[in-house]
């Protein structure tokens, strides 16, 4: 009897799953897999936060097919490889996946496709990652866009597809099941350095990216947009990881957050419900622009920058990775990354803009950190939000809109909650001298057990002299002038 390949990737779920949809209603018999492939040009391996999510989602994607009297079979290497020697132990006449839209990751499907049709296969991908692919959307011109508000009206218009149902029951499986590797044989688990932290933090797998999901929808959706930017409160979905990992995809948030809205009477959405669509559109416009600008990964999109005069300094950069700034909303951003493995929008970007404005370190560093750094890197969202954060991607903040971090603490974070959570050390000092306590009277720091410079780093810049120098070097960079470089010391 002939089977089905039905190639996992980012789509560990089995709700809402087109190719596993499509492949039961073969009736022929399944047989999931999953192959660890980290070979290629141009491809970005998995940091270490993503490789203890992806071995714990693997854990639950196969608890769940096992649920199902069927079983997720695994294998390392190259995919086209490992699927044609799959194909050919379990007589397989056909391999279905969910399409992917990293550069490198499309050039790899099209050779797999074209190798898998001419030994005689049948090989379909289908779309599981996204409310519209980024080749259907367009501008007037049949351009790509690179702003969003005009992106996102666009998307608006063009209906999304409902959720996949696949039906109830056991999944048809082979009599005899291929050889398979374990998970832990994968080393997914061998760089962890946070796993502890992180287990604390995250349950991976499709489950509890359906109980995070409901959770929002009762508790956080409503008052989304009057909260999503306080860190101290717990007002965002926290299902970025959730949906890189695809263990929940965008047209099931898509369908929980309309019907919501109409089954409590309020249609068009609530004002937060918008809201949060809006931010599920910002992940739209991220594959949009990578799929149609795929050097953005390593380049600025505004080819201006990259003359920028950036700054190379290990010392600096280690000090942001490690959250010893001396600037307390940034640092306890940094620590809660490496505690979690997940940090706030907001203080992403205060983070960021802090990383390529007040120290000018190249938005590239800070990328690179955030992928290893992220349980939810997602190659498009990060290369966004950095271009975005430095001022050089589509519809970026300009590069001389600096945050303030002094006056970003005290406006997200007024009572202290998040700070103090974080930085611990600085616990005791008045909400007046918490986000600059270096202006502190030493009365004040001597009562909180501070040692500025020793319990607590002095700042490692000036806000205002870094301003200066940052405007001074985007001048630079306007008018190509070496002479100027010499100011930005």
């Amino acid at each position: 009897m002939t089977a089905t390949l039905v190639w996992f990737r980012q789509d560990l779920r089995l709700r809402d799953n087109p190719a596993l949809a499509a492949a039961h209603q073969r009736g022929a018999p399944i047989i999931p897999v999953y192959i660890l492939d980290e070979m290629g040009e141009g491809r970005w391996p998995p940091g270490s936060a993503s490789r203890w999510w992806l071995h714990h989602s693997l854990v639950a994607l196969d608890t769940a097919l096992r649920g199902r009297e069927s079983r997720l079979v695994l294998a390392r290497g190259d995919s086209g490889s490992a699927l044609q020697a799959l194909a050919a132990q379990t007589n397989a006449d056909a391999v279905y996946w969910n399409r992917r839209y990293e550069p490198a990751d499309i050039a790899r499907d099209k050779v797999i496709k074209a190798n898998l049709r001419a030994k005689g296969l049948e090989a379909r991908s289908f779309n599981a990652a996204l409310l519209h692919e980024p080749h259907t959307v367009a501008n007037k011109s049949g351009q790509p866009f690179q702003v969003f508000t005009p992106f996102w009206r666009n998307c608006q218009t063009l209906p999304v597809e409902d959720p996949v149902m696949l039906p109830a029951g056991p999944l048809p499986s082979p009599v005899l099941w291929p050889l398979s590797l374990e998970v832990a044989e994968l080393g997914l688990l061998s760089r962890d350095a946070g796993g502890a932290g992180w287990a604390n933090a995250w349950r991976p797998g499709e489950a509890d990216a359906v109980k995070q999901l409901k959770k929002f929808m009762l508790h956080a959706v409503r008052p989304y947009a009057d909260v999503r930017d306080f860190p101290h409160i717990d007002g965002t979905s926290r299902l970025s990881p959730y949906l890189h990992f695809g263990e929940i995809g965008p047209r099931q948030i898509w369908a929980a957050v309309r019907a919501q809205s109409r089954d409590s009477g309020v249609f068009p959405a609530s004002r937060g419900a918008h809201v949060f669509l809006t931010e599920l559109g910002w992940r739209e416009f991220a594959h949009h622009l990578l799929f149609h600008f795929p050097h953005t990964v390593e380049q600025p999109l505004r080819a201006g920058f990259s003359r920028f005069p950036w700054r190379q300094d290990a010392a600096w950069l280690k000090a942001w990775q490690e959250g010893l700034t001396g600037y307390p909303i940034v640092d306890a951003g940094m620590r809660e990354l490496r505690s979690t493995g997940w940090m706030h929008n907001r203080v992403r970007m205060i983070t960021a803009s802090f990383l390529v404005k007040h120290l000018r370190i190249a938005w590239q560093e800070g990328a690179g950190w955030f992928w290893d750094a992220l349980v939810d890197a997602d190659l498009a969202n990060n290369t966004l939000g950095w271009q975005w954060s430095a001022g050089c991607g589509a519809d970026a903040t300009p590069y001389f809109h600096i945050f303030n971090p002094v006056l970003q603490g005290e406006k997200f974070d007024a009572d202290g909650v998040y700070v103090r959570c974080w930085i611990p050390e600085l616990a005791a000092l008045p909400n007046e001298f918490l986000h600059q306590p270096w202006m502190a009277p030493m009365e004040l720091l001597i009562q909180a057990g501070i040692k500025m410079g020793e319990s607590y780093p002095r700042p490692i810049v000036d806000h205002y002299e870094a301003r200066s120098a940052a405007l001074a070097a985007l001048e630079v960079m306007r008018t190509g002038d070496p002479d100027g470089l010499g100011q930005l010391q």
